[in-house]
């Protein structure tokens, strides 16, 4: 079957686009970049990954983990982490020194996974990703 269309973004609605994009950044790589010569929307071409786009959204109200009852997450974005425990402590280290904060991270022997919020509240996981 063929393709209806081609994938172009995830968009990430926030109340500051360019702040989380820099976060973004600095999680990813890549460079922000204001499309369009609209401040309320902000692009980062995530080298050899997707492009995250990130819009203002007036009276944003962050998704509540792991709530599925109301206002349910929606959706996360997983980053690899890196191969060892070693490595996503480091990855952890970092991401909470550029402003994310820790939702859960137990059981995480079990489950190759720890998730975190963003600077506006968006899950995202570092997961243990064995390379071949």
């Amino acid at each position: 079957m063929s393709a209806v269309a081609r994938f172009r973004s995830v968009v990430l609605d926030c109340p500051d686009p360019h702040a989380l994009a820099r976060f973004y950044a600095q999680v990813v790589g890549g460079t922000p970049e204001r499309e369009d010569d609209d401040p309320g929307w902000v692009v980062l071409r995530v080298p050899g990954g997707p492009r995250l786009a990130f819009q203002r959204s007036p009276g944003y109200t962050a998704p509540e983990w792991p709530r599925a009852d109301r206002n349910a997450q929606q959706f996360h974005l997983d980053f690899d982490g890196g191969a060892t425990w070693d490595e996503i402590d480091a990855a952890e280290e970092r991401v909470l020194a550029l402003g994310a904060r820790v939702l859960d991270k137990e059981d995480d022997e079990k489950k190759d996974f720890r998730v975190y919020a963003d600077p506006v509240g968006h899950p995202f996981c570092l997961c243990r990703i064995e390379h071949d």
